[in-house]
């Protein structure tokens, strides 16, 4: 990437970031653009979706969560790794107003396709490290038995979205999503 395309990209992360996290991940493109020196155009050419600039923006989120789930896998209890995880990826989706209702959107499902040219793709594509790092720390809390073996790590991903997306919904109650997913862990239990 040529230097002066490297900055405009860089500027419209930064500018992304700001917006989503002040408005949502429904905010205007069109101003993210404007915001930082460029035009429409240009920003369709680095990004060309909402879903790739989306995708993009929550790559250092998406790492964090990476990195965290890989220090769980050593923790001596499974179960608590997987709902201290889960409830991390609850606290990044809360970041960004509507993140929770987009990642609902695309498929968390082990058959998923993240290549079939929807506009989720990108979003998608970044789930799939998510759902691996998930898969493994489910596998621990199953094979400790602490885990129904009939749970899959789409659903909990699903079910932490939803619950994310509730909090999200209930401002004025900031123990909703811990109470949620309390309740979500006594159902997992065999």
């Amino acid at each position: 990437m040529r230097a002066d395309a490297r900055r405009n990209h860089e500027r419209l992360l930064a500018e992304a970031r700001a917006a989503f996290a002040a408005h949502g991940t429904d905010a205007s493109l069109e101003d993210v653009a404007k915001r930082a020196g460029v035009g429409i155009g240009t920003l369709y050419r680095h990004f060309p979706n909402r879903y790739a600039l989306m995708s993009a923006v929550f790559e250092d989120a998406v790492g964090q969560l990476l990195a965290r789930s890989r220090e769980l896998l050593d923790d001596p209890q499974p179960c608590g790794a997987l709902v201290t995880w889960l409830r991390d990826i609850i606290r990044h989706a809360g970041e960004y107003r509507g993140l929770s209702r987009a990642l609902m959107t695309v498929s968390y499902s082990d058959s998923a396709s993240y290549d079939d040219g929807d506009d989720g793709s990108e979003l998608a594509r970044c789930s799939g490290p998510i759902r691996e790092a998930g898969s493994a720390l489910l596998a621990r809390a199953q094979e400790a038995g602490a885990v129904r073996p009939g749970v899959s790590i789409g659903d909990l991903l699903q079910l932490t979205n939803a619950i994310a997306l509730a909090a999200e919904e209930t401002p004025a109650d900031p123990d909703l999503a811990d109470r949620l997913l309390t309740l979500t862990v006594r159902g997992l239990k065999p």
